[in-house]
C-alpha cells in the first residue's frame, strides 16, 4: 500500500524560486551508501527514454561530502557536481544514508533545508529518510523507511509519524519510501505525478517492473522486540503476550499485568519499541496467523481462534489490511509458490512429518516466512541493532539545525494522506 498527499494549501501553492527548474533532479550521494539504492534515481531520471514516451528529466549527481565516495563492494565514485548544484534542482533525492546512528554532514542538511524553503520537492529513499529527519523536514509529517529501521526512526525523531507498513508516503513536497526496491515504486510515482499514468507505464515497461505494486511492507515485516527490552520491567509482560497469542486479551490486560494505567503503558511501550502496543499486538497475531496458514492445515476459522482473534471476520479484516489479501488467498498463493519438494508441516507432530510442530525461532515462535519463500526470522539481537545505538545518540543528530528549521516552518501544516 502507498499513500499520496492531498496536500495542504500552503504546500500546494509553493513555487520554485530562483534558478530552480521542475525538470532538474539532483541526486545527493554520500560515501558508504549502498549502490543499489543510489542507482535507482540515476536510472529513472538520468536516461533519455523519450523514444518510449517518457518525458526527459535533467539529472545532476551531487556529492554530499568530499570525494571520492566509497560505496558497497569497495567501489569509488566521483560525482560531477557538489552541493552547489542543488540550487538548480526542482527535486532533490537522497537515495540512502550510510548509517542510521551517525549524523549527516551539516553542510548537506543546510543545502536540503534551503532547497525545501525555495520550493523544491525533497525525496528520501530507504534510509535517506534519516537525512530528511535530521534536517527537520519530517517533523509533524507522515513518513516511512525500511521496516527494519522504522522503530529507530520513530524513537530517534518522535515528532515524525512513522508508518512502517507503507511502500512509500507522498506528503506533497516531502516524500519517503521503504527499503531497496520500494525506491523504484516511489520514483515511478513521481513520474506518474509529473507526467501521468501513460508515461509512468512506459517507464515501468522499460524497467520490467509493475507500474504499481499492491500491498505494503507488512508481508516482509518482522516485529520481534528489541533485545534491549530484556532489561526493562515490560519484558515479562511482552514475553507473556507472545506466549499467549492464542488467548483473547487486549492492551488493557497487558497494562494491568505491568501495574500501569493504559496511558502510561502506551507511552512506555512506544518509547521502547517505536510502535503503539495495540498495533504491535495486532501485527503479532497476524504474523502468527500467517505462519499457521503456511505451516498447517487448520481452517481459517481455526487459525483465527488459535491467534486470539475474536472472530474469523476480525482475522480477515486485519490480515487483508496488513498483507493485502484474504487468509485463504494467501495460503493458496503460498502453496502454489512452494517447491514441490518442500515438506508440509502440521501443527501436532514433528517438522516434515504429519502432526509435527513447526520449528521454533526466536521468542519461541515459528520462523517468519514471506510469500515468495522461506526466510529465517531475524534474531532478536540483530533486530535490536537498529534500536540499540539510539539511546546514546538520540538527541545529538544535528539537533540545533533541526530545531531552528522546525521553528521556521512551524506555521506550515503537513498534507494528509489518501490511499491510492
Amino acid at each position: 500500500m502507498s499513500h499520496d498527499s492531498t496536500a495542504a494549501p500552503e504546500a500546494a501553492a509553493r513555487k520554485l524560486s530562483g534558478r530552480r527548474r521542475k525538470e532538474i533532479v539532483a541526486v545527493l550521494l554520500f560515501s558508504g551508501g549502498p549502490i543499489f539504492e543510489s542507482s535507482i534515481p540515476l536510472s529513472v531520471f538520468g536516461i533519455d527514454r523519450q523514444d518510449a514516451g517518457v518525458p526527459r528529466y535533467r539529472l545532476l549527481v551531487c556529492g554530499g561530502e568530499e570525494g571520492p565516495l566509497r560505496t558497497t563492494g569497495g567501489l569509488e565514485l566521483t560525482t560531477p557536481h557538489g552541493l552547489e548544484a542543488i540550487s538548480r534542482a526542482g527535486t532533490v533525492v537522497v537515495p540512502a544514508w550510510r548509517s542510521i546512528t551517525s549524523p549527516p554532514p551539516e553542510e548537506a542538511l543546510d543545502a536540503i533545508r534551503r532547497a525545501h524553503e525555495e520550493g523544491a520537492r525533497i525525496v528520501g529513499l530507504c534510509t535517506g529518510a534519516f537525512v530528511l529527519a535530521a534536517a527537520g523536514l519530517l517533523d509533524g509529517r507522515p513518513a516511512t523507511t525500511h521496516w527494519m529501521y522504522a522503530p529507530t526512526l520513530a524513537k530517534r525523531y518522535p515528532s515524525v509519524h512513522v508508518d512502517p507498513r507503507e511502500l512509500f508516503v507522498d506528503d506533497g513536497d516531502v516524500l519517503t519510501s521503504a527499503g531497496t526496491a520500494a525506491g523504484i515504486d516511489l520514483c515511478l510515482h513521481i513520474v506518474r505525478t509529473d507526467h501521468g499514468n501513460e508515461a509512468a507505464g512506459a517507464l515501468a515497461r522499460r524497467l520490467v517492473v509493475p507500474p504499481r505494486r499492491s500491498g505494503g511492507q507488512e508481508r516482509y515485516l518482522d516485529r520481534s522486540l528489541p533485545e534491549e527490552i530484556g532489561a526493562d520491567p515490560l519484558a515479562e509482560v511482552v514475553a507473556w503476550a507472545l506466549e499467549h497469542l492464542h488467548e483473547q486479551f487486549d492492551v488493557e490486560t497487558l497494562a494491568a499485568r505491568a501495574y500501569m494505567s493504559r496511558r502510561t503503558f502506551d507511552r512506555r511501550f512506544r518509547s521502547l519499541t517505536g510502535s503503539a502496543p495495540l498495533q504491535w499486538l495486532i501485527t503479532q497475531r497476524v504474523l502468527q496467523a500467517q505462519r499457521l496458514l503456511e505451516t498447517s492445515d487448520y481452517s481459517v476459522d481455526e487459525v483465527a481462534g488459535r491467534c486470539g482473534f475474536r472472530s474469523p471476520v476480525a482475522l480477515r479484516g486485519h490480515f487483508r489490511r496488513q498483507l493485502g489479501s484474504s487468509p485463504a488467498a494467501y495460503r493458496a498463493a503460498y502453496r502454489a509458490r512452494r517447491p514441490q519438494g518442500d515438506k508440509q508441516v502440521d501443527s501436532d507432530g514433528a517438522p516434515g512429518q504429519p502432526g509435527g510442530p513447526p520449528s521454533l525461532g526466536p521468542a519461541g515462535l515459528p520462523p517468519a516466512l514471506h510469500p515468495d519463500g522461506p526466510v529465517p526470522m531475524q534474531s532478536r539481537r540483530t533486530a535490536a541493532s537498529a534500536l540499540s545505538a539510539t539511546a546514546s545518540a538520540s538527541a545529538s543528530v544535528a539537533e540545533n539545525g533541526r530545531e531552528a528549521y522546525a521553528t521556521s516552518r512551524a506555521a506550515s501544516l503537513p498534507g494528509q494522506r489518501s490511499a491510492t
